[in-house]
């Protein structure tokens, strides 16, 4: 049976730069201005308070886990924050921790934070399949996980890249499936938790290249056509269409590199009756024709560049 969740997070293809134990005393704020990067926090002992935008405030505890796969602008404070207009220090200590707040005084709070990178050239696009925000509590193995990244992190021991990688898709794996209902944002996650819409979702990515419409897709679901579209759009955050579209042209980049395949080859395998109907709609989603980004991300390949970058 095919998993959407473990197929989507393999696409991502994601790797961890960046990982540290943070500490705070007293009142402080930490605010971050991000472009889009995937962030994550655990917090090992007491508690703090997390703003992401456009999501409610979240006070986190000790045991608490929380993702956001696309952080833009965030802020993490004391449980009583200074003034708005406050600015706080931080200082890197001897043993390697980050301390915001005041230096001296033993730590209220202390978390396992980090950064992830997603090499895919459709991260952005994968991205949007995933729930804005999940924030999991009483979740030890989230932690465990989160304190095997940063350890390995640190030990820069040979083969770090490839244990990182396999180490973040046990983690992000984790972390989506174990968000209870309540705890994810619209996205794929609360998709899968419905019984009958997981039914859906699991026979389109089975069969992207049937031409699959509502009507048929509710009766996967065993459900009518608009209360099928309605709980859809609603934990999903998109129309059944337009996830179907999305997950589509996510498949298509990832056939359009491999050597030898043709545009036409690529649309009959998802689910497009020409050549030219699929460079349309690739065109639109993907601002260049399927031909173009063929060579540029052979090319790349080629001369060892990000493809992400050529891509974008």
């Amino acid at each position: 049976m095919v998993d959407p969740l473990a197929e989507v997070v393999s696409l991502l293809r994601p790797s961890a730069p960046f990982a540290k134990v943070a500490t705070a005393a007293g009142p402080w704020r930490a605010r971050r201005a991000e472009a889009g990067r995937p962030f994550f926090c655990a917090i090992v002992a007491g508690a703090t308070r997390l703003t992401v935008a456009g999501q409610e405030p979240l006070v986190l505890e000790e045991g608490d886990f929380v993702l956001v796969p696309a952080a833009f602008d965030f802020t993490v404070t004391s449980l009583e924050p200074p003034p708005e207009d406050e600015e706080t220090a931080y200082v890197f200590r001897p043993d390697g921790e980050i301390r915001h707040g005041d230096p001296d005084a033993p730590p209220d709070v202390r978390m396992l934070v980090g950064y992830c990178v997603f090499a895919s050239p459709d991260a952005r696009l994968l991205v949007s399949l995933l729930p804005q925000l999940v924030h999991v509590r009483g979740e030890p193995t989230l932690t465990t996980l989160v304190s095997l990244v940063h350890a390995e992190f640190r030990a820069r021991r040979p083969a770090r890249d490839v244990v990182l990688a396999r180490l973040l898709d046990v983690l992000l794996i984790e972390a989506l499936r174990s968000a209870p209902d309540h705890a994810a944002s619209p996205g794929l996650v609360r998709g899968l938790a419905d019984e009958r819409l997981a039914a859906a979702l699991r026979r389109m990515h089975e069969q992207p290249s049937a031409s699959w419409t509502v009507a048929q897709l509710a009766r996967e679901a065993a459900m009518s056509r608009s209360a099928f579209f309605d709980r859809f759009s609603r934990l999903l955050g998109v129309t059944p269409m337009d996830y179907l579209l999305g997950w589509r042209m996510a498949l298509a980049k990832r056939l359009l590199r491999r050597d030898g395949a043709t545009v036409a080859d690529v649309a009959g395998r998802v689910g497009y009756g020409s050549a030219s109907a699929f460079s349309v709609a690739f065109t639109r989603h993907v601002g260049c024709p399927p031909a173009h980004f063929a060579r540029h991300d052979r090319a790349a390949a080629r001369d060892g560049l990000d493809t992400a970058e050529v891509s974008a």
